[in-house]
This record gives structure tokens, C-alpha cells and sequence, in this order.
């Protein structure tokens, strides 16, 4: 797991919260394993349940030694011992749960109401939110009563689903029906963990830049910064999770591939580049967030050949121009409703500049973000800072993994977008 995944700490959203992890019969499932322990060293409390299919693929006595409890399956739902039925008392236990991979068998059981296994009753009698991510083979997953079933369930409340990816699969077939990653089953628990299931995003489009930009000053050497992407990758994904669909915009990342799974992503290299993506795509956004680190200066005629070193400080004297403010470009030609989320990084306790950078924008909110500090900034795994406007509202968001900054943003610019509706 990327060292962001595994966080940890008394800050950690999934730290103490109760997670029932229920495993049906696809290949996938030998992935199970590696995400029980990962939420069993971020301070979770791991129970696990298996069907009788998924049990000959991955090892019940496994899952029970991984999350430190017993793995129950379809031989525990009644004992003369136990006061009550098992898969109420699981389903009572559980604060999140989370059912991957999903296949087609146990997905018409739940839709259809049929509670014949433990897996199956349990997802009956659970009020708890439930992350479900399908796995099956390509034709399987495009047959007409899944993707009936599949429909009926993205309707109902508490569920949060997370579509399979194309790729190569166990069957040799190369198209969708691949399992979410465990990194990315992980993101989702942390997501339901800070806020919940509900999807106030559906029916929007949010736009995020990420990353740094790279601006060659010859073909061994380019001017960039030291920005990992996670927290345009938390918004991103916190979004989707939320309904929206997303495009991300982003330059080299630092974090697990499998974050990018669900968006439609467009890599760049240069704020040229950058600013030609985000003037292609911004029509088509209802809300932008611009966490992009940006460079701001480069070259106006990178060199072809490597400078040499004993040349380099004269070569590098001269002959560079000012980056475009790409934030105030997205402002100029922003549509009627579209709303604006900036960022700015600053150093030290004086946010005067970051005001005045606010007011000169013109953006609809500002996220402030410290870089100077323990915790926050570059590459951190949380974040803080001061969240500006609408207006003259400045409110300090305390310090909080990134994931759950990413969901306190979305939340400020969906109530501006709302706005922007009543009006």
C-alpha cells in the first residue's frame, strides 16, 4: 500500500470504526487479504464473511488470522450457543461494510431479496452504508439481468458502487469486469467513513488540476516542484464517490495508479499544456478545482542540447518569461453558474497576501494551504488551512487527512453551486 493509504494515527478516519468485509465468489477475492490487513494497521476493527464459493478461492483461516476475529460462513448463521442470529448480529455490528468482489450470484440474491446464504442476509438486515465493487467476466457483467440488477442498485440509498475497470482477467478476456484495487476499496471505505453515502454530486461535472508542472530547461534538466498530486487525486476521487463525473487534469503523480480509476484523467507536462487542457474541457464543468502546483516562470526557448555544467549559470541568466495566471484565465471565460475552487500555498501566520491573492482572482473560494508545517503541504498525508470566501467568510479547516479536506471543499463548492441555481 502507498504510504498515504497507510496513514494511521488518531487522525485517521477509518482508526476504531467497526468493518465488516464480505466476500463472494470471483477470482478477484484472492486480492481480499492485502486490504483486510491494510484496514487492521490503520486501527480498524475487521470482521470478515465468506460464501461457500469464495471460500475455496481464498482462505477463511487467512481472513480470520489477518483481522484477529473469526471468518464466518455458511455453516455459523445458527448455534444453540449464540443468543441470537449471526447475520443480525453482523449486521448490527457493522459501521461500514464492504462487499468485493460483488459477483453476478450474490448481486441477484440482494436485489431480488433472497437471504439463502450469510453474505446474503446480512446485506438484508444491514442499515449500515455498504461500498460494493463488482468482478465477473466481461460478458457476464454486460448481460442484460446484471446490468438490470446492477441498475437497480446504484438507486438505492446507503449503497456506494464502485463500476469494474477493463482490462485483462482471469478468463483471458481483455474488457470490463476487473475489480476495483484494494488502494482504491480502501479510498472508499475512508470516504464512507468521513461522509457517508450520500451522492449530492450526481449530475455534475467537476474539472480538477493536479500535480506539478515540469518546464524543461533542456532535455536533462526542467524547473518543477515538489507537489505529489494527492490532494487534486483526493478530490477527485472524493467527487466520484459523491456521483459526479470528473475529468483530471494532472502532471507526474505520486500516489497509487489505482486512484485514477473511475475519472477520466488527461496527463500533461507544461503549464502550456496544462492551460490548453483546461480550455478544452472547462465548457463541459459545472465546478472547477484547481489544485494544480503550477510553475511560475520557464523558458522562453528550452535549449535542444544538454547545457553543459561549466555553462549552465550563464546559460540559465536569462531568457525566461512569466507563466500565464491560469487561475484568472479559467475566471475570465467561466460560464454563468460554473463555480471556481483555488488553491494557494503560503508559508508563516500572515494570510494578508492570501487575501489579497483571493480578491485579485476572482475565484468563488480560495483553500489556503500551509507548506511550512508538520502535516500539511507537499506530500503529506493530511492537510490544513483556511478556506476564503464566499464573500468575506474565512473558515480554518483543522487538521484532517487530505481525504477528508477534499470532501470539506466539495461540500463548500457544491453549496455554491447551489447557490448559483437559486439565483
Amino acid at each position: 500500500m502507498h504510504p498515504a493509504a497507510e496513514s494511521g494515527g488518531p487522525a485517521d478516519p477509518l482508526a476504531g470504526r467497526r468493518v465488516l468485509v464480505m466476500i463472494s465468489g470471483s477470482i478477484a477475492a484472492v486480492k481480499l487479504p492485502q486490504l483486510v490487513s491494510a484496514l487492521v494497521k490503520r486501527g480498524a476493527l475487521v470482521r470478515c464473511a465468506v460464501t461457500p464459493s469464495a471460500a475455496r478461492l481464498v482462505s477463511p483461516v487467512a481472513l480470520a488470522s489477518l483481522s484477529r476475529h473469526p471468518c464466518h460462513d455458511d455453516d455459523d448463521p445458527w448455534s444453540p450457543a449464540a443468543p441470537r442470529p449471526l447475520h443480525v448480529e453482523l449486521a448490527e455490528w457493522a459501521e461500514l461494510v464492504l462487499l468485493a468482489p460483488l459477483s453476478a450470484t450474490t448481486l441477484g440474491r440482494w436485489v431480488h431479496g433472497l437471504g439463502d446464504t450469510l453474505v446474503a442476509s446480512v446485506l438484508l438486515a444491514c442499515e449500515a452504508p455498504v461500498l460494493v465493487a463488482p468482478a465477473m467476466n466481461t460478458a457476464m457483467w454486460s448481460s442484460p439481468g446484471v446490468a438490470a440488477n446492477w441498475q437497480t442498485l446504484q438507486s438505492w440509498e446507503r449503497v456506494v458502487t464502485l463500476p469494474p475497470a477493463s482490462g485483462l482477467l482471469a478468463c483471458d478476456r481483455i474488457g470490463d469486469g476487473r475489480m476495483a484495487e484494494p488502494e482504491r476499496l480502501l479510498l472508499g471505505l475512508e470516504s464512507l467513513a468521513v461522509w457517508g453515502w450520500r451522492r449530492d454530486w450526481r449530475g455534475r461535472r467537476l474539472l480538477v488540476s493536479a500535480g506539478p508542472t515540469r518546464e524543461p530547461l533542456d532535455p536533462a534538466r526542467c524547473l518543477t516542484n515538489p507537489s505529489t498530486g494527492l490532494m487534486g487525486l483526493y478530490l477527485a476521487q472524493a467527487a466520484l464517490l459523491r456521483g459526479a463525473e470528473v475529468d483530471l487534469v494532472h502532471g507526474p503523480l505520486t500516489a497509487p495508479d489505482a486512484w485514477r480509476e473511475g475519472l477520466s484523467c488527461h496527463p500533461i507536462s507544461t503549464a502550456a499544456e496544462l492551460e490548453a487542457a483546461l480550455d478544452r474541457l472547462q465548457p463541459q464543468a459545472s465546478a472547477i478545482a484547481m489544485a494544480a502546483a503550477v510553475a511560475d516562470h520557464r523558458r522562453s526557448a528550452p535549449r535542444a542540447d544538454k547545457i553543459a555544467k561549466e555553462e549552465l549559470e550563464a546559460a540559465l541568466s536569462g531568457g525566461w518569461e512569466t507563466v500565464p495566471d491560469l487561475l484568472a484565465g479559467l475566471v475570465a471565460r467561466r460560464s454563468p453558474g460554473q463555480r471556481i475552487l483555488g488553491f494557494a500555498a503560503y508559508s508563516g501566520t500572515d494570510l494578508e497576501t492570501v487575501r489579497a491573492k483571493f480578491a485579485r482572482k476572482g475565484c468563488d473560494l480560495l483553500f489556503a494551504n500551509p507548506i511550512d508545517r508538520p502535516g500539511a503541504g507537499f506530500a503529506s498525508a493530511t492537510n490544513t488551512g483556511w478556506l476564503l470566501g464566499p464573500g468575506p467568510q474565512e473558515t480554518r479547516l483543522e487538521p484532517a487527512s487530505k481525504l477528508a479536506i477534499a470532501h470539506r471543499l466539495l461540500s463548500a463548492l457544491a453549496a455554491a453551486l447551489d447557490e448559483s441555481q437559486e439565483s
